[in-house]
This record gives C-alpha cells, structure tokens and sequence, in this order.
C-alpha cells in the first residue's frame, strides 16, 4: 500500500513457518509489541494488534502454497497500521483466497460474520478474515502475485476508533 513507512518484517521459509501453530501466537505478540510502543495505550494496542494479526497468520498457517518464502511486514499510513502477508499460493490456496475477497466485498459483511460465527458445526474456513474485517474495522485486501504468490493486507486503525 502506498504513503506507508515500514516498521518491522519477519520472513521465514513457508516450511518452517507451517511446522508449528504456536509460531502465529509467537509472532503475531512478537510484532504487536514492536509497533505499540509509541501508542497512547501501548499494552491495549498491543493486544488489539496481536489479535487481529493472529488471526491473519493463522489464515496463512492453514491455506498457503507449499514452497517458498512466507513474509509479514508492518507498516504505519497516518494513524493505521497496514500488515501485509505475502506467501505461496497454489492452487488451492488461490481458490480459498479468491472466495474470502468475494465474501469480504459483500455489503452485508456483518451479516456473514456473524452467521459464520453462530452457524453449528464446523468452523467457517473464512471466519478469521470476516472477524478481522468486521470487530477490527480493516480493509482486507487479497492479490494474486507473479511467481506462485498471493499477498494479503489487511489496513486497520486500532487506535481512536469509536467501539
């Protein structure tokens, strides 16, 4: 996304990345820290981010492709905070993604959120990107890349924002 400045990345080979569930926790608490320093609230805003970031890597961690690099990248546009994913894509992957971006542009977002939410039996696939779009307020975009990749970025501004 344009008029950002970078704060941290961490990058990992997918392989190592996909081999643990704990390494979305660890990273996602991790980064959270490093960009909620200078907050106002800096321990609200880091558990705020590390949520909302958790949930993005846990998407990651279950639909990716299956070689190559995996990068997280946070970065600061005004008063939000854009994390970009960019990770391998297969086909599989691709098609996952591409349904999220159709159900994420729906009008009625709120409305699917919360019947995935609420719905018996097994979890939506989707549910961690509609509650990062809905109870975070992000814009989630979702872009095929050249070379087998797919970035996902989700712009949020955590701080302010009328609950």
């Amino acid at each position: 996304m344009s008029g950002t400045r970078p704060l941290v990345e961490i990058s990992m080979g997918i392989e190592a990345f996909a081999s643990e569930w704990l390494h979305c926790d660890r990273i996602s608490s991790y980064l959270a820290r490093m960009v909620s320093h200078n907050r106002t609230d800096s321990l609200l805003y880091a558990n705020l981010m590390s949520s909302a970031l958790n949930e993005l890597l846990e998407t990651a961690f279950a639909h990716h492709g299956p070689e190559g690099d995996f990068s997280c990248r946070v970065s600061r546009a005004g008063d939000a905070d854009v994390i970009e994913l960019d990770l391998p894509c297969d086909a599989a992957a691709l098609s996952f993604y591409s349904e999220a971006a159709r159900r994420l542009s729906q009008p009625d977002l709120a409305e699917t959120y919360h019947a995935a939410l609420f719905s018996p039996g097994r979890a939506d696939p989707h549910l961690g990107l509609l509650e990062v779009a809905v109870d975070y307020r992000a814009r989630i975009s979702i872009q095929p890349e050249q070379g087998n990749r797919l970035k996902l970025a989700a712009e949020m501004a955590l701080e302010g924002a009328a609950a």
